[in-house]
């Protein structure tokens, strides 16, 4: 519940703080793991880093569908009165269009994946087809997916710099509305 006029600022709910923070480390990861798959994918052994991607890639599905639920749900407060109405239109902005990569990357990848030849799978375990393997439809997505990914970078970038910028400049608690609380 937001608090009126107290000596507390509101923070984020602890389920909306882990969310935020396994979800930012599973986009680090998977992003440096696509990067890194890239570079060995026509290597002998290649293809368990494609395994992994797609695997973890249906995990990080899985979490961003319940961080988009608890937002849904629970509504943060809005940022401080004093926030220039510029800063806070960009930080919705973004904040929407992270939502809206977290919601596409996997979506991308799955269909990109389903249509490969090597297929969909979890941690080795085949999923189901929907359609047979279609190397121009594949790559077409794949194609969307890294674009994707940079766009994301950018985003991620402009939200970490900001985070900064709250905390360490303008000292406003917002950036501690999403960082653990000390007990």
């Amino acid at each position: 519940m937001p608090t009126t006029k107290s000596s507390t600022p509101w923070r984020y709910s602890t389920p909306a703080i882990v969310l935020h923070w396994v979800l930012a480390a599973l986009i680090v990861f998977m992003a440096a793991l696509g990067w890194f798959m890239m570079t060995v994918e026509k290597e002998p052994g290649g293809e368990r880093f494609f395994d992994l991607h797609k695997s973890i890639g249906l995990i990080v599905a899985t979490v961003v569908l319940l961080r988009v639920l608890w937002r849904f749900f629970h509504r943060p407060e809005p940022l401080p009165a004093g926030l220039p109405r510029w800063q806070a239109q960009l930080a919705h902005l973004v904040q929407w269009l992270l939502y809206a990569t977290m919601v596409l990357l996997p979506v991308t990848g799955v269909i990109g994946a389903n249509y490969s030849r090597a297929g969909l799978a979890f941690f080795g375990t085949a999923l189901p087809r929907w359609g047979e393997p279609a190397r121009a439809t594949a790559h077409q997505f794949f194609e969307f997916h890294e674009a994707l990914v940079w766009i994301t970078v950018v985003l991620v970038v402009l939200h970490v710099l900001a985070g900064l910028k709250h905390l360490l400049v303008d000292r406003d608690h917002v950036f501690a509305r999403m960082w653990p609380a000390r007990r």
